[in-house]
């Protein structure tokens, strides 16, 4: 088909289209809307909403953006309205196109542009004739999603934040803001995960989506938020108490105190494709009846407001218009393309300017809790509980490979976690203190014990200079606080503020077979080890193929609570040390076991800042990594399968899934209970969390023993004692090491073994990070470009730590 009859066809498609909203549009004395741009651009094969910027992490020449490393079908268009003339403003030729803005006067278009031959999406502006055409930002990063300020000024996502998505293998972006020249860059959000498609408020603040997942479901929290164009004042504006559903491309509604938005189901769909959602915070932004969708189908993009009632949006490869009944009308449809971000070719009033309220020349800010109290799902607590406030820090990862957390955790949380320290609480509940900022910190409130009452699940960021007040513990924000004396200030507003008071001689990002297992070694271990397993467990620190026995044991019998990936907002005393079982045995009540204070405020520390077991990112392993160690378990004469389902099968099969073997601890009951609290299916749960390794797999580490196979659990376990075994199982099993099934698992365990010495794993002499990890902090300059693993040290921990602290500036260095 010739251009010439493409142009034609498209054209036709909009002369065809009912014009009854177009024309009220048009003859409205309130509008002059007579020009819109839009662009179009090819496909990007991941489903996730974010997937479409930069690389994937395994291979950096697998490209994630539009097209994903193939030419772009990509163009930006101007059409008119009234004469349906269409136009090209610019053919990318090959490049991508994406997130046309229109300047307030009407006369420049800002928009994110990758040229034909590059990877990365700078910002670019131009006339709507085609004519100056200038390149804003620069640098081998992904800016996108970019407006223009009321100051002239301009904000945008981009991945100079500098890590990837905790739960996938593709790049982060989070907000920035720059001159119109593209100089003077400054970040403004700490968060790790991603900021998207910020929009200005009629009150000049601006509204944004926050994805986030602090000690939470990675796939249910990603809602509306505001904060001043400087970075101060963050505050959710609507969902971050419900969960299930991507709340992005909100804008404004001329007129009224609404916005209109794309709500994506789930976790979000490919290019924000979702509900056309009108959303109005008059009762709060928890009241889900606020939300009112005004379609039913979900494969509507990037809504605007041209009036009142009237929206633009994208639909498949068509511009369409729709009102507040549902109603639809088409204005035009390319021939062959995607459509993307339909934008009013007009001039607007601007905004109010907010003043800045913070102060680049300082690196800390300032908190003041009103009372500590107020909140919801506070019940139990009683004034005076509550002591002090644990101050946490969520940390970015500088390459990931996987929707799970792979070493970081057992299901547990995504992210590493640093303990700041602690500040103190009066008596009427308030605390004020100084707090870094630039960075994402959250809260446990502890008792007179140190014990934690309630934790915060999300996350709080201070501009640098800026004091910030919060009501309480998860307080509705739709109240104002209540205070016992009229117009008594909070106590604590009365001195100056508290410094952080750290723990000395402490880690501050716990590692598990560093900290935690030598405390086990001297307490727990003469008796809880693969010999003797007083109460049947083992707490031995050697190496599996993913966890140690004693990490996966301290988990997987719930010794250790620490969110489990689920719901926000748990109630008081569920999560933390003092839900934690293993806090008391380590304080005397389990056969008068009683360790150091030292010992025991560390083992605090691991636990409050989410029990990991990797303690640096570089454990993070590569798809190829995962693949090789978890195929350990599974030798080329596997003979598990077999002999399990004929001598074990009768005790531990999973009878609604036949090729499941449940092990003595439930960690199938787990995942159900998990997959419940997301809504999902036991199975689905298991896909998401592991695309790429069934969750039950992970239950078998236990069960190896790959530095002395014949200590093996699941050898052990099932043979005599009078044979040197447990006999722990129901009858005899084995009843001697001759048994022709205990010689074949002895058998593929010791295969296993010579496969597992083929490389080292996480925390074993000789064990290398993958050359991902090494070529993301040479790319963020934590590593000088000369280094040689091969020849240089290497200090993994030491590594991240210079890599968090590089973007501790607000500044693009």
């Amino acid at each position: 088909m010739g251009t010439r009859h493409l142009i034609a066809v498209f054209l036709l498609a909009g002369l065809q289209a009912g014009a009854t909203m177009l024309e009220e549009l048009l003859n409205s004395k309130q509008n002059n809307h007579q020009e819109i741009v839009f662009c179009t651009r090819s496909k990007y094969d991941d489903s996730h909403w974010y997937a479409n910027i930069g690389y994937y992490s395994d291979d950096s020449n697998k490209k994630a953006y539009a097209g994903n490393g193939q030419p772009d079908k990509s163009m930006l268009y101007g059409y008119n309205l009234r004469t349906k003339a269409q136009r090209v403003i610019l053919d990318a030729k090959g490049g991508g196109i994406r997130d046309p803005h229109v300047n307030y006067d009407g006369e420049t278009i800002l928009f994110s542009y990758r040229p034909a031959g590059s990877d990365y999406y700078n910002l670019y502006t131009i006339k709507p004739d085609g004519s100056a055409l200038r390149q804003v930002t620069h640098g081998p990063w992904d800016d996108i999603e970019a407006i223009f300020l009321p100051d002239g000024d301009i904000l945008f996502n981009s991945t100079r934040c500098r890590c990837f998505v905790g739960c996938w293998y593709t790049q982060v972006a989070t907000m920035y803001r720059c001159k119109p020249d593209g100089s003077g860059i400054i970040s403004v959000s700490s968060n790790i995960e991603h900021d998207n498609t910020p929009a200005v408020m009629p009150d000049g603040r601006i509204l944004y989506t926050r994805w986030e997942y602090i000690d939470r479901s990675q796939v249910e929290y990603h809602h509306l938020w505001t904060m001043n164009p400087d970075g101060t004042g963050v505050n959710v504006y609507f969902g971050n108490m419900h969960s299930w559903t991507v709340m992005i491309d909100a804008m404004p509604i001329p007129g009224t105190r609404e916005v209109i938005a794309s709500f994506s189901p789930g976790h979000g769909r490919n290019e924000h494709a979702g509900f056309p959602t009108i959303v109005s915070v008059q009762h709060g932004p928890d009241h889900e009846p606020a939300a009112k969708k005004l379609n039913n189908k979900a494969d509507f993009r990037d809504p605007q407001a041209l009036t009142r009632d009237i929206f633009m949006m994208a639909h498949n490869r068509s511009v369409i218009l729709m009102n507040r009944k549902g109603e639809m009308e088409t204005i035009l449809t390319h021939p062959t393309e995607s459509v993307h971000e339909p934008r009013a070719l007009t001039a607007r009033p601007r905004e109010p300017i907010i003043p800045p309220r913070g102060d680049l020349t300082k690196d800390t800010g300032e908190f003041i809790l009103i009372d500590v109290y107020q909140g919801r799902n506070m019940e139990g607590v009683k004034r005076g509980d509550i002591k002090k406030l644990l101050i946490l820090e969520v940390l970015p990862k500088p390459v990931n490979f996987s929707g799970g957390m792979d070493l970081t955790s057992w299901l547990g949380t995504f992210s590493l976690e640093r303990a700041l320290g602690t500040v103190p609480v009066e008596e009427d509940g308030s605390a004020y203190f100084t707090a870094p900022a630039n960075r994402p910190l959250f809260f446990v409130a502890l008792d007179e014990n140190d014990l934690s009452v309630k934790r915060m699940q999300s996350f709080a960021d201070l501009a640098p200079g800026e004091t910030t007040t919060c009501i309480g513990c998860h307080e509705t924000r739709s109240t104002s606080p209540y205070r016992s004396a009229v117009n008594a200030p909070p106590v604590a507003s009365r001195r100056t503020p508290s410094s952080i008071a750290r723990f000395e001689g402490l880690p501050d990002v716990l590692d598990f077979n560093r900290d935690i297992q030598p405390i086990l070694d001297r307490h727990c271990v003469s008796c809880h080890n693969p010999q003797e397993r007083q109460g049947r467990v083992d707490l031995s620190g050697r190496i599996s193929s993913n966890w140690s026995p004693a990490y996966a044991t301290l988990i997987a019998n719930n010794q250790v609570a620490d969110g489990r990936n689920g719901l926000g907002n748990q109630p008081p005393r569920s999560i933390g040390t003092s839900a934690s079982p293993l806090m008391s045995k380590l304080s005397g009540s389990h056969h008068k076991v009683k360790v150091s204070e030292q010992e025991w405020r560390t083992v605090f520390l691991w636990i409050e800042t989410a029990a990991p077991y990797a303690g640096s990112y570089a454990g993070v392993r590569n798809s190829e990594e995962q693949h090789y160690f978890n195929s350990c378990r599974a030798p080329a004469t596997n003979p598990f399968g077999d002999v399990n389902h004929r001598r074990c099968a009768s005790c531990h099969q999973n009878e609604k899934e036949k090729n499941t073997m449940r092990i003595p601890f439930d960690t199938e009951l787990r995942r159900k209970v998990e997959a419940k609290n997301l809504g999902l299916k036991t199975a689905q749960y298991e896909r998401l969390i592991f695309p790429n390794d069934p969750a039950r797999l992970y239950s078998w580490d236990i069960l190896f023993n790959f530095k002395n196979p014949e200590l093996s659990s699941l050898l052990l376990a099932p043979l005599a004692k009078e044979s040197g075994g447990l006999g722990l199982c129901k009858g005899t099993v084995f009843k001697d090491k001759q048994d022709p099934d205990y010689q074949k698992l002895l058998k593929g365990i010791q295969e296993s073994k010579k496969r597992f010495a083929g490389r080292a794993a996480w925390s074993e002499p000789g064990w290398k990070p993958n050359k991902q990890y090494i070529r993301e902090m040479k790319r963020y300059g934590v590593l000088p470009e000369s280094f040689d693993l091969a020849k240089d040290d290497f200090d993994p921990f030491a590594v991240d730590q210079a890599y968090w602290q590089s973007r501790w500036s607000v500044y693009d260095e």
